[in-house]
């Protein structure tokens, strides 16, 4: 920044003197003039700077620039702010409700409630949708593999099972004894009086044919596996604590308390798939 002092800035720091001549002459206006000297000061870059100029008389008239904190005249540059930029204007984008400044958001959320609530039921099902196909992926991870699943059903071939027998198959790590009863056994278990059973049930309720009886062979007292056409009843017995089953499978003495389990099982023509 250059500055070029005047007569009218110069005129605080340097005054015209006058020369008397005391000889009686007439007085003499001198014209000795102010050197106007250019003064060239720093320009300052991101800062601001306080300047003083003075005029230090004893010297010649010279300009004395000095700066600090204490100086009693300042001159102070300022960088202006950029006022050619373009605000940007969303208007355009905006809803009617929401382009008055004045209007609190309050008195202008009825018209703007259906989007909240579409919304928050949109994420409601989004997630339930995703909570359960969380939870069926856990569980298919917990089923039992397609192996296992193929272990878990039977077919027996009822031809090779004679009249009169039972015969023992393994059928999920457990026994499964298959019977075919003569006529004379289906007649005597369904004369058998229900009320008189610790666990009360009608033979025709655990078969679906009656020559052929199908129950888990294990004992339902602590887990033996009883005898086939063994006890007091012609049917099943567990040697372990004396439980006597009669040829329907149903418990007719002894301290077990149920029943032998009848699985569930089909007939396909002369095969019978268990499980």
């Amino acid at each position: 920044m250059n500055v070029i002092t005047k007569s009218s800035s110069i005129a605080p720091f340097a005054k015209a003197a006058i020369n008397v001549i005391s000889t009686g002459v007439k007085p003499v206006r001198s014209n000795s003039k102010i050197s106007r000297k250019k003064i060239t000061l720093p320009s300052p870059i991101q800062r601001t700077l306080n300047y003083t100029l003075s005029q230090d008389l004893h010297l010649n008239g010279a300009i004395r620039v000095s700066s600090g904190i204490a100086v009693s005249s300042q001159i102070t540059q300022q960088r202006l702010a950029h006022t050619d930029i373009r605000v940007p204007d969303f208007n355009e984008y905006r809803k009617d409700e929401v382009k008055n400044p004045s209007v609190r958001s309050r008195e202008s959320a009825p018209s703007r409630q259906a989007v909240s609530y579409v919304v928050a039921a949109s994420a409601g099902v989004i997630g339930a949708y995703t909570a359960k196909s969380f939870v069926i992926d856990l569980l298919s991870t917990m089923a039992a593999s397609a192996d296992v699943l193929a272990m878990a059903k039977i077919e027996v071939k009822l031809d090779a099972i004679p009249e009169g027998k039972s015969v023992v198959f393994k059928w999920r790590g457990k026994p499964l004894f298959i019977r075919h009863r003569t006529a004379a056994e289906i007649e005597r278990e369904n004369a058998v009086d229900v009320a008189s059973l610790r666990d009360p049930q009608k033979d025709t309720d655990r078969v679906q044919q009656p020559e052929w009886l199908i129950v888990v062979g294990v004992c339902t007292h602590l887990g033996c596996v009883p005898i086939a056409n063994a006890g007091e009843f012609g049917g099943y017995y567990c040697p372990c604590h004396g439980s006597h089953y009669d040829a329907s499978g149903r418990i007719r003495k002894g301290p077990a308390p149920l029943n032998l389990e009848v699985p569930a099982y089909e007939f396909q023509n002369d095969i019978v798939v268990v499980g």
